[in-house]
């Protein structure tokens, strides 16, 4: 019987396995054993594993002589995973795609719309004006007929695309493999180009992953190239942007604006200039926040859990994972 190891646990509860997902799996594969462990119990536990499921792996845990066969991860990126270590070790891995694009698309639309309409100035100043409609007025900005540019725009990338469709933008997207008759209301560009249309976006969104390719490729060649009063998101990994570089580039254009949800470090020192800079907004690493999203995880994870037993290729194999998430650049 193949066992399964399943350590999902988080401060956050839509990041834990709960009852009902390990009843689903269950029922939905009988002949297969499933065991939810802590975090203090999961290296001992892994000794009997054939199948992983967890956010974590210590490299230690492979002295062991382990039997496992298979490590799945519900994220969406791997950089923060020995992956080498564990192909080297006969063990596969796959990362996890899809369920994220709804949450992260949602998220990067909010930053937009926070800078677009005034908000985040609005809400820096009730606290101390009695009226502030002429800030607001010099402040906001259409996005209907403005530009977005996606670079790294793969499914989270192209539900975007979608939601700044609706909202009347104009959305290019940046990928390394283009597709084929997809996503109409995207203008797909190739990597090569991506900074040849960096002057001509209102909006750069940034979601490419971690990997000696794109380490600090946001650098001050390509904020010198953004428009004066551009927007930048940064949703991928912040080792893909050069900070001094942006932080530079927000003093030499006093109307750029930057979001980020995502930054090295991680978190922030609380002296560092961009925690309090006027434009700038700053999250925690939270697109991906979602109330559904332990169901997608494991949606995705019982798909591919009927590949391995058949016999089947499975998605998010990581040899593509470490230069790529979904299949975006």
């Amino acid at each position: 019987m193949t066992a399964v190891i399943i350590a999902l646990n988080s401060e956050q509860e839509f990041f834990t396995i709960r009852d009902h997902h390990l009843v689903g799996l269950q029922t939905s594969f009988p002949t297969v054993r499933f065991h939810a462990v802590s975090d203090h119990e999961l290296p001992a536990a892994l000794a009997e594993a054939d199948v992983y499921l967890g956010w974590q792996f210590d490299p230690d845990w492979l002295r062991n002589h382990l039997g496992l066969r298979w490590f799945a991860t519900p994220s969406a990126g791997t950089d923060h995973l020995p992956v080498p270590q564990l192909l080297s070790s006969g063990i596969t891995v796959t990362r996890s795609y899809g369920f994220h694009a709804q949450p992260v698309a949602e998220h990067a639309m909010g930053m937009l719309l926070a800078f677009s309409r005034g908000i985040i100035t609005s809400s820096r100043l009730q606290r101390n004006r009695s009226s502030w409609k002429e800030a607001m007025a010099e402040e906001f900005f259409d996005l209907a007929g403005s530009r977005m540019l996606i670079v790294g725009c793969g499914s989270i990338g192209a539900h975007l695309g979608l939601l700044g469709h609706a909202f009347g933008m104009d959305v290019t997207g940046v990928r390394r493999t283009l597709p084929q008759g997809q996503h109409t209301f995207i203008d797909y560009v190739p990597a090569t180009q991506w900074r040849d249309h960096l002057p001509n976006a209102d909006v750069v969104v940034n979601l490419l992953p971690k990997s000696p390719t794109t380490d600090g490729m946001f650098d001050a060649a390509a904020f010198a190239a953004l428009k004066p009063d551009s927007v930048f998101l940064n949703l991928g990994r912040g080792s893909t942007v050069d900070h001094q570089a942006m932080t530079q580039a927000l003093h030499e254009k006093p109307r750029l604006r930057v979001a980020l949800d995502v930054t090295t470090p991680r978190p922030l020192p609380r002296k560092h200039p961009l925690r309090r800079h006027p434009r700038v907004l700053l999250t925690p690493k939270s697109a991906a926040f979602s109330r559904a999203y332990m169901d997608g995880a494991l949606r995705f994870f019982a798909a591919n859990l009927h590949n391995y037993l058949s016999g089947r290729p499975m998605r998010g194999m990581a040899e593509t994972a470490l230069h790529q998430i979904e299949g975006s650049y």
